[in-house]
């Protein structure tokens, strides 16, 4: 933690700083973790770090879709309704 940085400022950067990287966050939170970052020293080396991870993941796991009876049973449990009684 550097200069006038509080912790409670750094624990949130911290915390959220996969949202950041995503895109995630509401402009108002977006300035302020990267109004952070440009001040401290400590969270911006872990968000580098993060971004290296991201980056070596997205790489190494190309996506393959998946097929179309895998992706069909999928839709098909996430949009049907089932009701059990229990005596």
């Amino acid at each position: 933690m550097s200069g006038d940085v509080s912790e409670a400022d750094c624990s949130e950067a911290l915390h959220r700083v996969f949202e950041y990287l995503d895109g995630e966050m509401a402009t108002e939170d977006h300035d302020k973790i990267a109004a952070h970052l440009a001040h401290c020293v400590e969270c911006l080396r872990q968000y580098d770090m993060d971004t290296m991870v991201k980056a070596l993941v997205k790489r190494s796991c190309q996506p393959e879709p998946a097929p179309a009876r895998l992706r069909m049973m999928v839709v098909q449990s996430i949009t049907s309704v089932e009701i059990r009684y229990q005596d």
